[in-house]
């Protein structure tokens, strides 16, 4: 669910809900390129960063494919390595424990999806993935492809550099506003550093939780505001009532 809210101006040019979280749009919506439908009230639908390490790229070019469509073209895909931190996950399941491997599957995923959402056959053979000319339709409805959003902990580098190459970072345990401002900042000066339009949309989000007025967050370059609720003890009564009421009216402004 997304509210918009005019907060500022963007330090970057350009610049719903996902289990126990929702969003508010800090600023506009996203550009549409031309002749791609998109629902009256403009409310994207986003997935919180998951380790796509976990997920077959084949599978999951296909599951975004049909979301995007069912959507109306309001799908964000979100991305990250994933972490045995909460419940140890990765090691009870048997999946990849090496940073380092997760990242290179994470990087070979994303190029396959790219390619597999531009509706020409893939090719591809990495370290980790195999796909020998197959091809993906229907495609999605945006053009061209399903924006995706980036995960990573701030300080970290290799999460922001792989995040410019794509269409939103989102870091993880912001503190404060400050720290979301230094990120804008390095995010525009890796932008520029690797040639990237200094027009094109990129979007920045600010997990916050319930309460926490998000206007010093849009002002130091978030453009999209995250509800953070507890993991547990959470009614759908109380997530559907942040989702009516949005930030309280003096945020905004």
């Amino acid at each position: 669910m997304g509210r918009h809210l005019a907060l500022g101006s963007p330090p970057l040019a350009g610049a719903g809900s996902s289990g126990r979280r929702c969003l508010d749009h800090a600023r506009g919506d996203r550009r549409r390129q031309p002749g791609n439908p998109a629902r009256s009230d403009g409310h994207p639908a986003r997935q919180a960063p998951t380790g796509q390490g976990r997920r077959r790229p084949v599978k999951a070019a296909r599951e975004t494919a049909t979301l995007d469509r069912l959507s109306g073209g309001r799908l964000t895909l979100g991305v990250g390595l994933g972490s045995d931190r909460s419940g140890n996950e990765l090691s009870i399941t048997g999946e990849e424990l090496d940073d380092r491997r997760r990242a290179g599957m994470l990087d070979e995923a994303l190029e396959i999806l790219t390619a597999a959402w531009s509706g020409e056959p893939v090719h591809h053979r990495g370290e980790h993935y195999t796909v020998d000319g197959m091809r993906f339709l229907p495609r999605p409805v945006q053009r061209p492809g399903v924006p995706v959003w980036v995960g990573g902990y701030p300080g970290k580098r290799k999460p922001l550099r792989r995040a410019v190459r794509f269409q939103g970072f989102f870091p993880v345990d912001l503190e404060h506003p400050d720290q979301l401002a230094e990120i804008v900042a390095e995010i525009a000066s890796v932008r520029k550093e690797i040639g990237r339009d200094a027009t094109e949309p990129f979007d920045v989000v600010a997990a916050l939780p319930v309460g926490t007025d998000p206007a010093p967050y849009a002002s130091a370059g978030a453009t999209w505001w995250m509800a953070e609720f507890p993991w547990d003890g959470v009614s759908v009564d109380q997530v559907r009532g942040v989702i009516r009421d949005g930030p309280a009216p003096s945020q905004n402004r």
